[in-house]
């Protein structure tokens, strides 16, 4: 799959300003994991600007079955070219001869009219027998008949090859029915060794088949040929006696796994396809269900699938049949997973065939809490359980303890119960997976731990991490390496705001050219982006993941994706988009939602402070407070240990209790919650009469909202109204700010009242006429209108009142006014000092 999604970019990157055209052909001899590429393109090619052409044979083949599939869903158009015409015919043969249609013999286009029936293929094998039997010559630069046409030239591409074969000797024909026994494409090692011939003659054997224009040197492969025409080993393999085509097959597939050495990748599906020509079928299977099994392990499950099914068909054996439900559980294929696995005899013989039973329940299981079907996860997990019984390996046991803590941790039930049972289990998993050397259960054990122990402060769930990443980097486990470089990045932007460790992650992922992590760790800079207030970003990078994480149904992405298109909309005060996106979560999520919490207080609660409703917004968090209590969760910003405290704070509805019992938490401490919880400090100081330390933890607050310039001017704005009464601060100052943020950033509602605010505070509220973005933000924060601007502009030059009143049309009392305006906002103390400013800024 990974394969087939970074050719499905590159092929968008190609096309996207002029257009692509691929071009495929002969795909009757592709091979299980090409045509498993080919189908992921033809299903999700359709939104880029890129032509898909294949041929096939009309003959029945895999590839036939996916063309006919794609035309029923109408994901391709399934076209059948007509014979060529005689006019195409002549114009083909011109090209062929390197001449002009009108110079070609009319009695050559009449032969090749009638006896190549309009098959292209056939009209060059047949030219080309005209030619080597000497019957169509080149005299003097012109083409020309040397005698008549042998009436009983063979109609037929089988007898054509064969004559120009039997020209070649015997030896060289008993070469190419070994070349076509292999097939299209064979390598010289092995077409050496099957027929024992020395350098020099199989040199020889292969110029002479090369003269007669029936192989070419592979341009793609050292020491490898290929047929010039895909017939051509057909026409072969049609005239040997199936016996000897067997013989053949089986004495070149055991010389292939002799020499496998000197062998590119993918020569165990080509001796597959030898052992099912000699019918050893039960051998075949056991090569295709290998590969099948290598290529899992490497990530690209879909081409994986495809060779094991294929496997299972020729030799349903159980080992066989639990790699395939392996791979289909690995390949989004659930469903058909827990089907299959009915199949398996209900208890095994040998304790390694328990173990290796047990652990295929284990991966399901994990698979359905992935796809959050959790009745199906607990059926599995009871079915290893008991496979296992009391004598259980320890490996065994602590892959199935990792799972159990998953589902147990996701399941409903008390709240306090689930989170004890789930971390015991996981640290038992952990203990033994350390005792008997087992790392990749470890870094299962270990990440798990490492979400629970959020609520105990970041530094220890850091802790958790950083043993995968020495782990990963002990044993050589890449995936692992990103996956704990991402979730560390994670935490240290939660902690500091910065998103450095991020950025090291999605290197490290696009370095090993991991389609799958490279994507998840561009889907977790997101809502960092969102929070940071980089909403073109976020955009950016949410749209360019939505459609690869749907596409590979890796739902957990797609949801984290939908989630943050939901915060990126609430975040801007888009209610109907935030609505969107949250229906497309709710459609991929189900009953039972793990981002519940985040929709609540990051989504819903934000948008409802964004339209001026703090009713709304508190009855939002007050629901995600009353779900986090019942539920365990891993996410700590929504509301519960920041912004509800400021809410209920600002609505008179919380005080110091409510303040302390929140930042004895650890996770107070994170960025986003440390803002709101100061900036509700600094109200409740004012309300208790201490406007210094209400200032003092004011400053705090914008110190650490810097990094999050929404919430920072939200919180400005909802500590304005309160300053406002209590009589402390720079109200003013801190509205105007808010006020010039939400108008730029269109949200009106906040925008408005903070104008509002401002005059009832008595200060004169910001004016929004044409030509106001034309003033610096400087003067802006300050409140200058345009108005006074323009008089600001004309100081730069000291011209009097009665000089700037003439260029503005006003009345000198009226520029002194403005003027007076101008020192009392900017704080110089003269008109002097105020000219020289507006040189300094204006230059």
């Amino acid at each position: 799959m990974e394969l087939a999604e970074a050719l499905l970019r590159l092929l968008g990157i190609i096309g996207r300003a002029t257009g692509c055209l691929l071009i495929l052909e002969d795909l009757h001899d592709a091979d299980a994991e090409s045509l498993s590429v080919i189908e992921y393109l033809v299903d999700n090619v359709r939104d880029l600007s890129v032509l898909l052409l294949a041929t096939s044979r009309p003959q029945a083949c895999p590839a036939l079955d996916l063309a006919r599939s794609a035309a029923q869903r109408r994901a391709a158009e399934l076209l059948e070219p007509a014979a060529l015409t005689p006019a195409e015919v002549r114009s083909l043969t011109a090209a062929c001869l390197d001449t002009s249609p009108a110079t070609v013999p009319g009695q050559v286009i009449d032969r090749l009219t009638h006896d190549a029936d309009g098959n292209p293929f056939v009209v060059e094998e047949l030219l080309a027998a005209m030619i080597s039997s000497g019957a169509l010559r080149r005299v003097q630069g012109s083409w020309q008949l040397a005698g008549v046409l042998d009436a009983n030239i063979p109609n037929t591409v089988v007898r054509s090859v064969s004559d120009r074969v039997d020209r070649l000797g015997g030896q060289t024909r008993q070469l190419l029915h070994i070349a076509a026994v292999l097939g299209q494409r064979f390598p010289l090692p092995v077409l050496q060794a099957v027929s024992g011939l020395d350098d020099r003659s199989l040199l020889g054997h292969l110029r002479a088949a090369t003269d007669a224009q029936l192989i070419v040197p592979d341009t793609a492969l050292a020491d490898w040929y290929t047929f010039r025409h895909a017939l051509t080993a057909d026409a072969l393999l049609v005239e040997m006696m199936p016996t000897e085509r067997s013989r053949i097959a089986q004495r070149t597939a055991d010389t292939m796994e002799a020499l496998h050495q000197v062998l590119p990748e993918g020569w165990p599906q080509l001796v597959a396809e030898l052992r099912i020509t000699s019918g050893q079928h039960p051998a075949a299977a056991v090569l295709l269900a290998d590969a099948g099994r290598r290529t899992l392990a490497a990530g690209s499950s879909r081409s994986a699938l495809a060779l094991l099914d294929r496997a299972h068909q020729l030799d349903p054996t159980p080992e066989i049949l639990a790699s395939l439900i392996h791979a289909l559980a690995e390949g989004g294929q659930l469903d058909r997973a827990l089907e299959l696995v009915n199949h398996l005899t209900p208890t095994a013989v040998r304790q390694d065939e328990a173990n290796e039973r047990a652990s295929l329940h284990s991966r399901l299981a994990y698979a359905a809490i992935m796809a959050r079907q959790f009745d199906d996860a607990v059926s599995q997990v009871e079915s290893a359980r008991r496979i296992l019984g009391p004598d259980a390996g320890p490996e065994q046991m602590a892959t199935l303890d990792v799972v159990e803590a998953r589902l147990i941790f996701n399941l409903p039930g008390d709240r306090d119960e689930r989170l004890a049972t789930a971390n015991r289990l996981a640290r038992r998993a952990a203990e033994i997976a350390e005792r008997e050397a087992l790392p990749e259960v470890a870094c299962q054990a270990w990440q798990l731990l490492s979400s629970l122990a959020r609520s105990e402060g970041y530094e220890v769930a850091d802790a958790w991490l950083e043993r995968i990443l020495s782990a990963a980097e002990e044993h050589n486990l890449p995936a692992w390496r990103i996956d704990a470089l991402m979730r560390l990045g994670v935490n240290e932007f939660l902690r500091t705001g910065t998103v450095s460790r991020l950025h090291q992650g999605r290197r490290a992922a696009q370095q090993l050219g991991s389609i799958v992590l490279g994507l998840s760790t561009e889907v977790s800079l997101g809502l960092p982006y969102v929070m940071c207030g980089d909403f073109v970003a976020a955009a950016d990078v949410l749209e360019r993941c939505e459609s690869p994480t749907f596409r590979m149904q890796n739902l957990g992405e797609l949801q984290t994706v939908q989630v943050s298109q939901a915060m990126l909309a609430a975040h801007q005060g888009q209610r109907r988009n935030m609505d969107d996106a949250l229906k497309r979560l709710r459609d991929s999520e189900g009953k039972l939602s793990p981002n519940k919490t985040l929709v609540l207080g990051m989504c819903r609660a934000v948008c409802a402070l964004l339209e001026e409703d703090p009713g709304l917004a508190a009855q939002e968090l007050d629901e995600a407070l009353a779900w986090e209590l019942a539920n365990p969760t891993v996410y700590y910003l929504t509301g519960r240990y920041g912004l509800r405290l400021l809410v209920e704070v600002v609505a008179g509805r919380a005080g110091w209790g409510a303040h302390d019992e929140v930042v004895e938490a650890p996770t107070s401490t994170l960025r986003w919650n440390q803002q709101f919880v100061l900036f509700a400090r600094a109200i409740l100081h004012g309300r208790s009469g201490r406007p210094v330390e209400a200032a003092e933890a004011f400053e705090a607050a914008v110190e650490a909202a810097a990094v999050f310039p929404m919430a920072a001017h939200l919180g400005r704005r909802l500590v304005a109204e309160a300053a406002i009464v209590d009589g402390w601060g720079e109200p003013a100052v801190w509205l105007r700010a808010a006020e010039e943020y939400f108008h730029t950033a269109e949200v009106p509602a906040v925008a408005s009242a903070c104008r509002a605010l401002l005059r009832r505070a008595g200060a004169s509220a910001v004016q929004r006429r044409a030509g106001r973005d034309q003033i610096p933000a400087e003067l802006r924060a300050c409140g200058v209108t345009v108005r006074e601007f323009e008089v600001f502009e004309l100081l730069a030059d000291h011209p009097g009142n009665q000089g700037i009143a003439k260029r503005l049309y006003i009345s000198p009392r009226t520029v002194e006014k403005h003027v007076a305006s101008l020192l009392a906002k900017t704080g110089h103390p003269d008109r002097a000092a105020l000219s020289g400013f507006a040189r300094q800024l204006l230059a």
